[in-house]
C-alpha cells in the first residue's frame, strides 16, 4: 500500500468515526464515549500525516507509535460502545475491523523501520571500529 494509499484509508475510517459519533447524540454515556472515539479515530490519520512528514527513520518511527496508540484506543472506545449496549456489534464490527487493519499495518511497518534502525547503528559502530 502507497503512503497516499494510507492517507486515504485514514481519511476514510476519520469520516466513519464522525458519521458513528454523529449518529450517538451528545448526553449521557455515548457523548462521554463518541467524544473520546472521535478524539482518537481520528487523530490516527492526523499522526500518520505527520509520521510522513518525518526528518529521520527514528522520529518517523516515533510518530507512527503515536498512530499505533490512537488506533489501539479506537478500537477500544468501539469495543465499549458494543459491550455496554449502546451501539451493535454488527453495526460496528466493520469499522472495528478496519481499525484493526491500520493498527496491524501501522506495527508492521514501526517493526520494519526499528530493524532498519538496528541495521544502520550496526553499521555505525562498525564504521567506527575500523577508525
Amino acid at each position: 500500500m502507497t503512503e497516499e494509499q494510507f492517507k486515504e484509508r485514514t481519511r476514510k475510517l476519520a469520516l466513519r468515526v464522525i458519521a458513528l459519533v454523529e449518529s450517538l447524540g451528545r448526553t449521557g454515556t455515548a457523548g462521554v464515549i463518541g467524544r473520546q472515539v472521535v478524539r482518537s479515530g481520528t487523530s490516527i490519520g492526523a499522526n500518520y500525516r505527520a509520521a510522513c512528514r518525518a526528518k529521520s527513520r527514528a522520529d518517523i518511527a516515533a510518530k507512527l507509535a503515536i498512530v499505533e496508540e490512537e488506533a489501539d484506543e479506537t478500537v477500544y472506545w468501539l469495543e465499549l460502545l458494543v459491550e455496554s449496549g449502546i451501539v451493535s456489534g454488527k453495526r460496528l464490527q466493520p469499522l472495528i475491523d478496519e481499525t484493526n487493519e491500520i493498527l496491524a499495518m501501522t506495527v508492521a511497518s514501526i517493526k520494519t523501520l526499528k530493524r532498519g534502525l538496528l541495521t544502520e547503528s550496526k553499521r555505525l559502530v562498525n564504521l567506527k571500529s575500523k577508525i
